[in-house]
C-alpha cells in the first residue's frame, strides 16, 4: 500500500472506516502541531484548542462537499460569516491557522501522509523559530503608553506640555476620546521618559493637573505590519 496515495478511490463517497481513519489522523496531527506551535509560546488555551481541531474540521468539510457545487457555495458563505465576525489576529496566528487549514485540505482529499508530514514539519519549524532569539526586539522600559482622563474645560492640546518637556524625551498624542457623555476627554499618549525612575513623580504631577482623575500607564508594545 502506497501511503502517499489518496485514501479515497471514489471521491463521490466516503466509507465509515475511511472517515474514522481521516478524523483520527487529522486530530492526532492537529494536536501535535498545536503543542509544537505553542510550546513556551504566549497564547490563550482557546486558540491552542482551535488550532488542534482546525485540520479535522476542514477535512470534514472537504469530505462533505465532494464535488457538490451547492454545498461548496454554502460552506464558503459560512466561512465568510465566521471571518466577518472574528477579530483579526497577529500575522503569526493567521499563519498558524492557514497551515492547519492547508493540512485539513490534504486530509479531506485522502492524502493523509502529505497532510501529517506537512503539519508536523511546519510545527517543528515554528517551534525552532519561537525558541530562536534572533530578530527579537528588546523592550524599552522608557517608552510608555499613558491614558489620562481630563475635564472638558481643559485644553487637551497643550495642557501637559510643560510636564512633557520636564519628564519626557518625546510625547505624542495618539488618540482622543470623549467620555462620560462629553463631560470628559480620555487622552492616549505615547511617551519616552527621560528617567524611568521618575515615573511616579510624573504621574503625581499629572494628577494635580487633571483633578485626580484616572491615569493609566502601560508598557508600549509596538504593532508591526503584516505587509
Amino acid at each position: 500500500m502506497n501511503i502517499f496515495a489518496s485514501l479515497f478511490e471514489d471521491t463521490t463517497s466516503v466509507s465509515v472506516t475511511n472517515f474514522f481513519i481521516v478524523m483520527a489522523v487529522a486530530l492526532g496531527a492537529g494536536i501535535i502541531y498545536s503543542f509544537l506551535c505553542y510550546f513556551k509560546g504566549k497564547s490563550s488555551k482557546s486558540f491552542l484548542i482551535t488550532t488542534a481541531l482546525v485540520p479535522a474540521a476542514v477535512a470534514m468539510v472537504i469530505m462533505l462537499v465532494n464535488g457538490n457545487i451547492g454545498v461548496g457555495v454554502a460552506v464558503a458563505g459560512a466561512f465568510g460569516l465566521v471571518r466577518f465576525r472574528s477579530a483579526q489576529g497577529s500575522a503569526k496566528e493567521i499563519l498558524i491557522i492557514f497551515i492547519a487549514m492547508a493540512a485539513g485540505l490534504a486530509f479531506g482529499t485522502g492524502y493523509l501522509a502529505y497532510g501529517a508530514i506537512f503539519l508536523v514539519l511546519a510545527g517543528i519549524i515554528l517551534l525552532v523559530l519561537n525558541l530562536t532569539k534572533i530578530w527579537e526586539k528588546k523592550s524599552d522600559k522608557s517608552t510608555k503608553l499613558m491614558k489620562v482622563t481630563i475635564p472638558e474645560d481643559l485644553d487637551y492640546v497643550s495642557v501637559f506640555d510643560d510636564l512633557f518637556e520636564q519628564y519626557t524625551k518625546d510625547a505624542e498624542l495618539v488618540k482622543t476620546k470623549s467620555v462620560n457623555m462629553g463631560s470628559m476627554f480620555r487622552l492616549t499618549y505615547k511617551l519616552t521618559l527621560k528617567d524611568p525612575s521618575q515615573e511616579k513623580k510624573f504621574i503625581d504631577d499629572i494628577r494635580c493637573r487633571n483633578g485626580n482623575l484616572e491615569i493609566v500607564m502601560e508598557r508600549y508594545i509596538e504593532e508591526t505590519s503584516m505587509l
